[in-house]
């Protein structure tokens, strides 16, 4: 595995489209801050609250690479893993997966270790499992694992980082990306030499934890949540012009609408038939765009240019590269107020 560090051009490639389908998964997307490049090894550690958007988001944050950890169970299909392998994901098993599984994580670490010495950051998710909501889950020590070794090595830091989402459910939401100060790993041992092995741990993860969750919305996970996030972040309702505006437009969504029937169409069937955990619809969505766009721009241009004149044709494939994202655009302008509060009935 050691290639993870190392250039590809397949991977460079696509990373450009890539990064563009993830910006026009949002109406707004904004990275505050950034990686320290001092030398030191980076090892991102983001909160997660939405699936496969947040490992996006952080990707597309920066030009180079950057290595992810993901759940192991997810690597168990050989075709998948292979896949999971080109896109610099590894896999990292947890408590509930097993002794044996969590044991396999011995194998992994040098991989990782490899990736941090050749200045490749690594960014792992430290609650260890996503959950829309504007908290956090209890600190799990991989990643203070994998830091305090490499620490030994050579001088490395975590970078808390915070996801700020305006919507988990719906498309075209906003997200702000915050990458905060940095803590010095080789600097904190020191100063908490006095500390045992577990307290060590106990102490980097607080530490983590406090600087996470003063980079996004955090709310700490009582009964008085609904309440307090009502509070902090009161749903947007609409502005006078936006219905107006919707039924304006109608007949240009209308056609936005069937140029991208094929791809809205098989996005919100699996999100709203298929899909038990209902944070996912947003990484359901970009998918389809990542790989329905091209796939259905080429069955598109042969059906319209057998159709209509070559002018009329390339007019209407010009406006199909927009349509799917002027199709949610449009949907955004019919709701009735712009809302994260539907996650209390989401399997969390």
């Amino acid at each position: 595995m050691s290639e993870l560090w190392g250039n590809n051009k397949w991977y460079s490639f696509l990373r450009h489209w890539v990064d563009w389908c993830v910006k026009r998964s949002f109406s707004e997307l904004k990275v505050e801050g950034a990686l320290p490049d001092d030398g030191r090894a980076v090892i991102i550690a983001p909160n997660h609250c939405n699936t496969l958007m947040d490992a996006l988001v952080v990707l597309q944050s920066r030009r180079e690479p950057t290595v992810f950890g993901a759940r192991a169970d997810i690597f168990n299909n050989p075709v998948a893993a292979k896949v999971l392998h080109f896109l610099r994901i590894v896999p990292i098993a947890r408590k509930r997966d097993g002794l044996r599984s969590v044991a396999q994580n011995l194998e992994i670490i040098p991989v990782i270790l490899d990736v941090l010495h050749h200045d490749v950051p690594f960014c792992i998710f430290p609650e260890g499992r996503h959950r829309p909501m504007y908290s956090l889950l209890p600190i799990h020590k991989g990643v203070v694992r994998i830091a305090l070794k490499n620490a030994l090595e050579q001088p490395t830091c975590i970078v808390p980082a915070g996801l700020d989402y305006s919507d988990f459910f719906n498309y075209q939401g906003t997200c702000t990306l915050r990458y905060g100060e940095p803590i010095d790993v080789n600097r904190f041992v020191a100063e908490h030499a006095d500390l045992s092995k577990p307290d060590l741990y106990d102490a980097l993860s607080a530490e983590m934890r406090r600087r996470i969750s003063e980079l996004f919305l955090c709310i700490p996970d009582d009964e008085n949540y609904e309440a307090r996030l009502a509070e902090l972040r009161p749903p947007r309702k609409k502005r006078w012009w936006e219905i107006p505006a919707a039924v304006v437009s109608s007949p240009l969504f209308l056609l936005c609408a069937l140029l991208s029937l094929p791809l809205w169409g098989i996005a919100e069937c699996i999100c709203h038939f298929k899909i038990k955990d209902k944070a996912f619809s947003n990484s359901v969505r970009f998918l389809l765009r990542l790989v329905g766009y091209p796939l259905f721009f080429v069955i598109l241009a042969v059906a319209l240019f057998l159709i209509f004149t070559p002018l009329a044709a390339s007019a209407l494939l010009i406006l199909y590269c927009f349509s799917y994202t002027l199709f949610y655009d449009w949907i955004k302008l019919l709701r009735y107020q712009d809302s994260n509060l539907g996650r209390q009935n989401q399997n969390l």
